[in-house]
């Protein structure tokens, strides 16, 4: 597939012109100009791109890309990496907060149908101004104990829980990465908050809040978007695709 038209797509099907985001989202590097075969990963990094070369991969697509704010110097990491890229053909594709977003493939709504939290819908976790996570309720009271294990186990991860809130909970608010200066919104709403990264300022709020709150990882919980892109596009475009696993552990 052409390059060009498989970037068309993607800008319009992840809406990266909607959502303001300090991540330059879109094509960041370009490569060839046909586009066979596409790696997806979480970051982008020089491992990551060694892997995706091996993979003989055209492009890779991330959650975490290389620009942030534009580049302001090529040196260092930054020129290794874009070097790499360049001499290697391959193009890099990022998408940050409109992954997260996003209603079909997105981080957060991936998490909801992972774990059956089908009932009542709604966007939730507001970020300068802008809900990039979703809510929902189990159809049966959970205990936590039992979604904590199911967590662990689909996203072969080790969470971090504040057990201030109902052992048996209804609803669950999700926002995947290091998102948790939004308890005071999921206190008001949800039993349970998930997100990616502790922070120990949290404790006290969510203890006198009276939530459950669960720190699944920052990287696994955006495992998702990546992985949901990639069976999209293998299913929509017949491109091989293949996820990357390079784990940060945090």
């Amino acid at each position: 597939m052409e390059l060009k038209k498989l970037n068309k797509f993607l800008d319009e099907y992840l809406k990266i012109s909607e959502i303001e985001d300090v991540s330059v989202n879109g094509l960041q590097v370009e490569g060839k100009k046909e586009v066979n075969k596409i790696c997806f990963a979480v970051d982008a990094s020089l491992e990551t791109f060694k892997l995706a070369k091996k993979e003989n991969a055209d492009m890779l697509f991330v959650h975490h890309g290389m620009i942030w704010e534009g580049i302001k110097k090529v040196t260092g990491i930054n020129y290794m990496r874009l070097k790499f890229l360049i001499e290697n053909e391959i193009s890099l594709y990022a998408t940050h907060l409109p992954l997260d977003k996003h209603l079909e493939v997105g981080n957060n709504i991936q998490f909801l149908k992972i774990f059956g939290i089908n009932k009542e819908i709604k966007e939730f976790g507001t970020y300068h101004g802008i809900k990039i996570g979703y809510a929902g309720r189990f159809e049966k009271e959970k205990n936590l104990s039992d979604f904590v294990s199911e967590v662990e186990k689909n996203l072969n991860t080790g969470c971090e829980i504040l057990k201030f809130g109902m052992t048996k909970i209804r609803s669950v608010g999700v926002v995947s990465g290091g998102a948790a200066s939004l308890i005071d919104e999921a206190i008001e709403s949800v039993d349970c908050f998930v997100t990616g990264e502790p922070s120990h300022q949290v404790y006290h709020i969510a203890k006198e809040g009276k939530i459950n709150v669960i720190f699944a990882g920052h990287y696994a919980t955006e495992t998702l978007g990546v992985k949901a892109m990639a069976k999209l596009i293998n299913k929509k475009f017949g491109i091989e695709t293949k996820f990357i696993d390079v784990p940060t552990g945090l």
